[in-house]
């Protein structure tokens, strides 16, 4: 059976903009798009700005403003954590975090998402994890 690649475009002018047939971002009509990695917005709780999945799709909370500096910060910030899902550096289930070869027991407490680190449990979404840190280098601190 053949297989065909379609027509090569290239790059085409529409009313004076040059475009291409590869676009990613605003012109794909998608506001946060990233290549092999789906963006999708959704209300999340409160004070979460974004969620990196082990499925490799990334959400991000609805309230953030398309095309804002924020909504680039939060996407690169939960790229990292994508990324380092992709390399086996991190991955996370309902009982544990694993993170760089140490496994970080999850339990709930007081009905609060916490997560034992060397002996103290914090609530799950602050910023002074291990990975978080390492994605919050180089990225104005989410």
């Amino acid at each position: 059976m053949g297989f065909k690649l379609g027509k090569n475009r290239g790059n085409y002018a529409v009313n004076g903009v040059i475009k291409t047939k590869l676009r990613f971002s605003q012109e794909a009509g998608g506001d946060a798009s990233v290549p092999g990695t789906p963006v999708i917005r959704k209300p999340l709780g409160e004070g979460i700005m974004g969620e990196a999945n082990m499925d490799g799709s990334i959400y991000i909370n609805k309230n953030i403003i398309p095309g804002s500096k924020e909504e680039k910060q939060v996407v690169n910030h939960e790229m990292r954590h994508a990324t380092d899902m992709k390399l086996g550096k991190l991955a996370y289930g309902d009982n544990f975090v694993k993170w760089n070869g140490n496994t970080y027991p999850r339990v709930t407490m007081n009905g609060k998402d916490m997560i034992i680190v060397d002996g103290v449990a914090k609530e799950a979404g602050t910023h002074d994890f291990p990975w978080e840190e390492d994605a919050n280098v180089g990225n104005g601190n989410i």
